[in-house]
């Protein structure tokens, strides 16, 4: 009789990490995995038949032959200290996911805006072509029954490929995609050239067969692509310039030429892939965005009626483009932002970026509430430094306040008066501010 693989994922609530427990579960794998805290997430890979323990457990008695990290995770951290002990084979999500970029033929998504986004379009493109791809994303996409998993029985594998602490370096593509590179993950990168350096080695990870997909209007990913010894494929330039961009645009069912930009990078993806264009455009305008990401529904703040936003954007130029799709598509409705920053690193470094977005917000009012602070990833002189509040003083505008995230709710109680658009901003929990608000919907 076969053997039953069993793997144990720790850290398994997490974006990227549910759906690599997804993919072992279609594989027909014995999933065990631990996390700090029960979530939407973790429910539904126990719907799945993942067996999930909330903090750490002994694996003294699964012994499983696997046992994968998330990157948050800390190298003290008793399941993992445990595993080693045991003998027990350990990988980091990146270098887990990354072998299994080497057995597919794998389009690896990077970029420090649009990854999701792009990676979900191109899935989808590939699926309404009959490709049938496997899709790893950091995002539910409603396409791939709001999961962040499509499971395909094809050669190919699409994959987001984030650049923090250099994950992205683990996987080998076929087809590598940046979209845009700007400056972040301060913590593991120091300076603009070292952050560059990471992305030319990703692109260098694509053999001469593949190719390299790169917008042309980013002037980093310019540079990122330019000709290097370890660079052997040809890069594929995309840009706004392009008739094909005005054609997307029409069709586009999301908001934000951001989001046009992504659809290029999918066609100029689609086009490689030998897929035809018609295909393509139909595929693209069915896409109706996934979690987090502009995500609109219904709700109510006591008892007046009000549409609110979810969306991820936690970067200066992600919280400027996504106010700016906001008022585009509303112009004639009152706006109102919540933003929680990301991370007291980020924030500090980038400090300026953001008062500048803020003190130009084409919106009605701005609240910014307090930063969302990653375990293990933080510096505590940096938080010393940094707050919302500083930052809502420094946009110097009337409409932009700091307000503690537990008086949020009362605080948007008082301002609105019904048919308001709550677009909240976030990479942390203030996405518990739009559960609350659809809940009463």
């Amino acid at each position: 009789m076969a053997k039953n693989f069993k793997i144990h994922f720790i850290g398994i609530g997490g974006i990227g990490v549910s759906a690599l427990a997804r993919y072992y579960l279609y594989q027909g794998w014995d999933v065990t995995g631990s996390d700090l805290a029960e979530s939407e997430i973790t429910k539904d890979l126990e719907k799945l038949g993942a067996k999930i323990y909330a903090g750490t457990n002994s694996l003294k008695n699964k012994m499983p032959d696997l046992v994968v990290y998330s990157p948050a995770v800390k190298k003290d951290n008793p399941e993992l200290k445990e595993a080693k002990k045991l003998g027990i084979k350990t990988m980091s999500y990146p270098q887990a996911l990354g072998e299994l970029s080497k057995i597919y033929k794998t389009i690896a998504v990077a970029g420090a805006h649009g990854k999701s986004t792009t990676t979900a379009m191109i899935g989808l493109m590939m699926a309404a072509a009959k490709l049938d791809p496997t899709v790893i994303v950091g995002t539910k996409v409603r396409e791939f029954g709001n999961s962040n998993f499509r499971h395909g029985e094809s050669e190919y594998l699409v994959i987001e490929a984030c650049e923090y602490d250099c994950s992205f370096l683990n996987y080998w593509p076929q087809i590598a995609v940046i979209t845009n590179i700007e400056m972040d993950h301060m913590e593991c990168y120091d300076s603009e050239a070292k952050l560059l350096a990471a992305f030319r080695e990703f692109a260098g990870h694509v053999p001469a067969s593949g190719s390299i997909v790169y917008c042309g209007d980013n002037a980093n990913a310019a540079k990122a692509v330019s000709k290097s010894k370890k660079m052997v494929a040809a890069p594929v330039n995309y840009s706004v310039a392009q008739p094909e961009f005005a054609a997307l645009r029409k069709i586009m069912s999301v908001p934000g030429e951001h989001n046009v930009a992504n659809a290029l990078a999918a066609m100029s993806v689609g086009r490689l892939l030998g897929i035809k264009d018609k295909s393509i455009i139909s595929a693209l305008s069915k896409y109706k965005g996934s979690w987090r990401r502009f995500d609109c529904a219904p709700g109510k703040i006591g008892k007046k009626k009000v549409t609110v936003v979810s969306d991820y954007a936690h970067h200066p130029t992600q919280i400027r483009l996504t106010m700016e799709a906001a008022r585009k598509k509303w112009q004639n409705k009152k706006v109102i932002v919540v933003f929680q920053p990301h991370q007291a690193w980020r924030t500090h470094l980038l400090f300026k970026d953001f008062a500048a977005a803020l003190m130009g917000a084409p919106v009605d009012r701005v609240i910014v509430t307090d930063i969302y602070k990653v375990a293990g990833r933080e510096s505590a002189a940096i938080a010393k430094k940094v707050s919302a509040q500083k930052l809502a003083e420094a946009a110097k505008k009337d409409s932009v306040e700091y307000v503690p995230q537990d008086k949020v709710y009362e605080s948007l109680g008082r301002i609105v008066k019904g048919g308001e658009i709550i677009l909240v901003m976030g990479a942390g929990n203030i996405y518990d501010l739009s559960k609350k608000i659809v809940s009463r919907k």
